[in-house]
C-alpha cells in the first residue's frame, strides 16, 4: 500500500483525457450545430476516473458551467475519489 501502480497511473491519464476532449468535442458540436455527447456520457467518464479533465474542460472550453449539477456534481465526485484514494493508499 501507499504506492499506485503504473498501469492505473496510465489509465488515469487516458480518462482524464478522455474527459477534458469530450468537453472540447460536445462545445465543439453545440457551436455547430451538431449530434451532441450526453450529459451521462460526461458523468459516466468522471465515475470512472476522469474527473480532473472533465473539470478542467470544462473551464479550459467554458462548458456546462451555468449547469448547476455539473458546477457541484464534478467537483463532489472528484473530491469522493480523493478521499478514497487517500483511504486505499494510506493503509487504513
Amino acid at each position: 500500500m501507499g504506492t499506485i501502480n503504473i498501469e492505473f497511473f496510465i489509465y488515469l491519464i487516458v480518462v482524464n483525457f478522455l474527459g477534458f476532449f469530450l468537453m472540447g468535442l460536445d462545445k465543439w458540436k453545440a457551436k455547430n450545430k451538431k449530434w451532441r455527447v450526453s450529459e451521462k456520457t460526461f458523468f459516466g467518464v468522471s465515475l470512472c476516473g476522469g474527473s480532473i479533465g472533465t473539470w478542467l474542460g470544462m473551464y479550459v472550453f467554458h462548458h456546462k458551467t451555468r449547469h448547476w449539477y455539473f458546477v457541484i456534481g464534478i467537483p463532489f465526485i472528484l473530491l469522493l475519489q480523493a478521499i478514497i484514494g487517500y483511504l486505499l493508499t494510506s493503509g487504513r
